[in-house]
């Protein structure tokens, strides 16, 4: 909670009998807000002065619909049952303009007619712009908690920023929330769940995220293009996969709990979002060049994730009926496809679907629109491709790739830079550095800071500036060019 918003976590506010299944616990529950303020929730119920008193649900729809409420606060009604509820930390960042609450009702048509049923009877996106409250990105069955910057509509033209979001949690509705891996099913809260299905829980999520982003044009193909670049140079410079398969990474919630790591690259972390998300993709590839393009992922989704409309039920489901699905819709050995890419290990990452598309991973000296604005937004300096480490804020490095240059000269996260080749360290001075050691034998010098002490190292770096983009190598649309056009 702020001065001007808050979230309502019912789980953090109440308490259970024991020894009930949560969907057979009945609960009417009733909120007095701070005066002027509105509030928004899946449930609904009726209002007398600041209190609201919502409807009986049982106690596992109570949890499942959180509160965004605040005294700046927009709806809008994007039709078909769906409304974007927008809270802010000031009344000036709710200008959203008519294009960009297009975008917004074009991203629940292109859902709709992508899954063609929904297992809701309503659907309210809960926004808050804010950087006081905290950013958040929750699924639930009729709703979802999104937390995004305060300039999400008024600096929309200096990047996508975080505007995959929304439809990310929206497919959550239909991938986790309806249709649910059996071992992530409990009956309670206080029955432990398992991951190991999160591949197709939050990878396709994440695939259907990105490709609903592009087809309703809060991403713009090109932008579409490069954050798929960004994400594919990251996986396959990822020196973790030599020994940590990608189905391991499902644990990683339980193991680390979203702690830092030190080195992630080496590591690994929740990969089955980003990674899984690549093997749907060259799942999609495969089902478009065996079916002659009559077929795609698209028809997958619309199998398996088929429901009653109106009705919030949860289907679990497990391996066999994903393999099953996808048998169904174009037959291949599919047991087989995904067991190699998320039981065994690799040195390289699944790029096989871009591929298949007609686009290769390439390294150039200028980055891309889209790479520039997530350094803007992480505040940082990101060398990853160029030489291995991203400097942050107070010049402190906050990575270092395993076995890179910059790990192989020792330095290491939390360090920072004092001086390049003997002038004060600024970005500017470190980009002009690595682009005059291009080709040359000569090193890079670096002073550096590790808590008390100061030493100079030799950053050996000849290759110059590199950042990620696809180049196109086939004429033709290939299936990833289909993929992310808007369906009619």
């Amino acid at each position: 909670m702020t001065g001007a918003m808050l979230n309502l976590q019912w789980e953090a506010m109440s308490l259970y009998p024991a020894g009930y299944f949560t969907r057979q616990i009945p609960v009417r529950a009733s909120v007095t807000y701070p005066q002027g303020w509105r509030a928004a929730t899946a449930l609904r119920g009726t209002t007398a002065g600041d209190t609201v008193t919502y409807e009986p649900v049982s106690y596992d729809v109570l949890v499942d619909s959180p509160v965004f409420a605040g005294c700046h606060f927009r709806a809008e009604d994007l039709g078909q049952g769906f409304t974007l509820n927008i809270v802010a930390d000031d009344a000036r960042f709710l200008d959203a303009k008519p294009a960009q609450i297009d975008a917004h009702k074009r991203l629940v048509d292109q859902a709709l007619k992508l899954f063609g049923s929904r297992p809701f009877d309503h659907y309210d996106f809960l926004l808050s712009l804010s950087d006081e409250m905290g950013g958040i990105g929750l699924e639930h069955h009729r709703s979802s908690e999104n937390g995004v910057p305060p300039w999400y509509f008024t600096e929309w033209a200096s990047g996508p920023g975080r505007r995959s979001l929304l439809p990310h949690e929206l497919t959550h509705s239909w991938n986790g929330k309806y249709r649910r891996p059996a071992d992530l099913w409990t009956p309670d809260y206080k029955t432990p769940m398992r991951d190991s299905l999160l591949w197709v829980y939050e990878g396709q999520t994440q695939f259907w995220g990105y490709v609903l982003s592009a087809r309703s044009g809060l991403y713009s193909k090109q932008e579409t293009l490069d954050t798929l670049a960004m994400i594919a140079a990251t996986l396959d410079t990822r020196k973790g996969r030599t020994w940590r398969p990608l189905q391991d990474t499902t644990n990683d919630p339980i193991i680390s709990a979203r702690r830092p790591k030190p080195w992630v690259s080496w590591q690994r972390s929740e990969d089955y979002y980003n990674e899984g998300m690549l093997v749907w993709l060259e799942a999609d590839s495969i089902i478009r060049e065996k079916s002659g393009g009559k077929k795609g992922l698209d028809d997958f989704a619309r199998t398996f994730f088929a429901a009653r409309d109106g009705d919030y039920g949860q289907r679990p489901y497990d391996f066999d009926e994903v393999v099953a699905t996808l048998n169904s819709i174009q037959p291949h050995d599919w047991a087989a496809f995904l067991k190699a890419r998320l039981d065994q290990t690799s040195d390289r990452a699944p790029l096989a679907g871009f591929g298949a598309s007609g686009y290769k991973l390439v390294y150039t000296d200028e980055a891309t629109p889209s790479f520039k604005d997530v350094e803007k937004r992480n505040r940082v300096t990101d060398l990853s491709y160029s030489g291995g480490l991203v400097v942050g804020s107070g010049d402190e490095i906050s990575t270092v790739l395993w076995d890179s240059a910059a790990f192989n000269a020792g330095l290491t996260v939390g360090m920072k830079l004092l001086a390049v080749n003997g002038v004060a360290y600024s970005t500017d001075e470190l980009t002009a550095a690595i682009k005059a050691a291009k080709g040359g034998s000569a090193p890079i010098k670096l002073l550096v800071k590790a808590k008390k002490r100061i030493f100079e190292v030799d950053l050996h770096w000849h290759e110059g500036l590199r950042y990620p983009r696809f180049e196109k190598t086939a004429k033709a649309d290939g299936p990833l060019d289909k993929l992310l056009q808007p369906r009619l």
